[in-house]
């Protein structure tokens, strides 16, 4: 039981070069944190920073598009493409909300982050994920009123409606995520280390260093957890539950088809999302055997690989976007701009 204690620890993760830093287990109220970025792997931090880089940029590029297309197509100003636009702003933020500081681990060695920059860093991840879940809820009672009640759709889903909805979906996430780095500042002041075995400010990574009595924060970040991911994929899940009965409904095959296929860009971004922190959060909780840059690497990934395949489903299957893409190229190379 003890090597399994000492195995688990999050200072055995660290590099020898940043061990030097960890003060002999003594409690004391740091005024920064340092970030291992992937442990085990910081022979190969400058060779990550390839694959993550392009992966980054990948993302911000394919959801500036998808913010400059439905800005610039006024047949896109629907419901359901506000909503798009919510979700490539929120995976920018996610997206930037760790890369950069990753990449600066990578290729500078900056693996200091101020506590108060850690503390809103640890926010922004996990308000903007609570968000993110909030607008696929949205988005999932858009196609329930669009195919179940599609006579009302467009006097029930306004844009004013669509509005609210996302302001809804941003209050909660800031309500629920707000108590977390509160909790902390106020009630764990003090740390066994300033090594915080990540590449991020994560809640647990966080709180697992500290001294004290840290039930309070495992079991709010528990219930948060139980709240967004577990409700909300039950909402969305009995939501298509009912559309596929309305669709079941329809009279030929080619129009169950051509209803399922609205739904279609909507299901993959769902799965995109919600597959990935499951993947992370089992292996976190039960793979105990699993080397901690394999952890690491997938906690970065369920923040990286939505915002680049988002923007790419939905260019890819909607085709409203697909062909406004395709108008704006050919306008572009057939009819350039003369000053």
């Amino acid at each position: 039981p003890n090597e399994s204690k000492r195995n688990d620890s999050p200072v055995s993760w660290i590099p020898r070069s940043l061990n030097m830093l960890t003060p002999n287990n003594a409690c004391s109220v740091p005024t920064s944190f340092q970030l291992t970025g992937i442990p085990g792997l910081e022979s190969l931090h400058i060779w990550l920073s390839i694959p993550f880089g392009s992966m980054y940029l990948v993302a911000v590029l394919g959801n500036m598009t998808i913010l400059a297309v439905v800005r610039m197509e006024h047949s896109l100003h629907q419901p359901m493409y506000f909503f798009l636009c919510m979700l490539a702003v929120i995976d920018l933020v996610l997206s930037t909300s760790t890369m950069p500081k990753l990449l600066a681990i990578f290729w500078f060695g900056a693996h200091n982050i101020g506590v108060n920059a850690c503390l809103a860093q640890m926010f922004f991840i996990h308000c903007f994920a609570t968000v993110e879940s909030g607008i696929f809820l949205a988005m999932a009672f858009d196609r329930y009123v669009a195919i179940c009640d599609p006579l009302h759709h467009t006097s029930l889903l306004t844009h004013a409606v669509a509005g609210r909805l996302g302001l809804a979906a941003l209050l909660r996430g800031v309500i629920y995520i707000g108590p977390l780095p509160l909790m902390i500042h106020l009630r764990l002041p003090l740390y066994q280390t300033q090594i915080i075995a990540h590449s991020y400010c994560e809640h647990m990574a966080v709180v697992a260093l500290a001294c004290g009595d840290t039930r309070v924060n495992n079991l709010y970040g528990m219930g948060i957890g139980f709240l967004v991911l577990i409700l909300d994929s039950l909402a969305i899940t009995a939501s298509y539950v009912m559309i596929f009965r309305a669709v079941m409904g329809l009279a030929t095959s080619e129009a169950r088809l051509k209803t399922l296929g609205t739904c279609g860009s909507h299901i993959c971004a769902i799965l995109i999302f919600y597959i990935p922190i499951a993947i992370s959060s089992l292996t976190h909780r039960f793979g105990h055997r699993v080397p901690p840059h394999i952890h690491i690497l997938l906690a970065n990934l369920y923040l990286l690989i939505p915002p680049i395949l988002n923007p790419i489903v939905y260019a890819v299957r909607t085709k409203q976007i697909r062909e406004t893409l395709l108008h704006i190229k050919v306008t572009h190379v057939l009819f350039p701009k003369v000053k």
